[in-house]
């Protein structure tokens, strides 16, 4: 794939303007049984070591996370975060294309679960645990 082209079947993201405007842009993207999202590491993200830096892992996952559960809902609700755990397992590079999987484990009334992890290519640069409240009227 040529650098800074995204990958077939990802789509501009539809987040909330902001910090995520900022911190992207991000892609989605609908596989069969959860929403994928992307990103391309661009100059922006990099830190002191030639990688992205962590905290754009870590956006990344909290926004994969609860985006899934976002679309799971109908209609939409918002969703706060209430806990977030990351493992980093690998450094992302400049200009590599970045991918977030998540998925639900466990949704209740206002409280649900989810897992996932990032990678670039094959190779597995975090995994992640989230616990975040539905926010329902």
């Amino acid at each position: 794939m040529e650098a800074g082209t995204i990958p077939a079947g990802f789509a501009p993201a539809r987040f909330s303007t902001g910090f995520l405007d900022v911190a992207g842009p991000y892609y989605t993207r609908k596989d069969a049984d959860h929403i994928a999202v992307g990103i391309r590491i661009g100059e922006g993200h990099i830190n002191g070591i030639d990688v992205a830096h962590g905290g754009v892992l870590t956006t990344l996952a909290d926004v994969a996370l609860s985006y899934q559960l976002f679309v799971s809902e109908k209609p939409h609700l918002p969703i706060a975060t209430i806990n977030l755990n990351t493992n980093f397992l690998s450094g992302a590079k400049l200009g590599e294309w970045v991918v977030a999987h998540a998925y639900i484990d466990r949704k209740g009334t206002r409280t649900a679960y989810c897992h996932g992890n990032i990678v670039a290519d094959d190779r597995l640069l975090m995994t992640m645990t989230g616990v975040f409240a539905l926010l329902r009227k």
